[in-house]
């Protein structure tokens, strides 16, 4: 089990990333959130098998026809205890 931040950029403010980002993870079981940064960027904190955060993490880059995903940074981060759902903050 591991948590990681990932600060995503492109066009993923006001395209429904954060529910797409939500989605996937809950698919794969995975906990955690996503909100909107004020530079135009989109943190997600998720957690789970890394396994799974490799799987998400290869649909979200790939986005939608309405998300374009053109960077992103990860790095792993201290584990929350006790959390058991993925969040989509504001």
């Amino acid at each position: 089990m591991i948590r990681c931040l990932i600060i995503v950029e492109g066009r993923v403010q006001g395209v429904g990333f954060r529910y797409f980002a939500q989605s996937n993870a809950i698919k794969y079981a995975l906990t955690g959130f996503a909100r909107n940064l004020n530079n135009g960027m989109v943190e997600i904190q998720v957690q789970g098998l890394e396994e799974n955060i490799a799987k998400f993490l290869s649909i979200i880059k790939e986005g939608n026809r309405f998300i374009r995903v053109d960077d992103y940074s990860l790095k792993k981060i201290s584990l929350i205890e006790d959390e058991n759902k993925f969040k989509v903050s504001y």
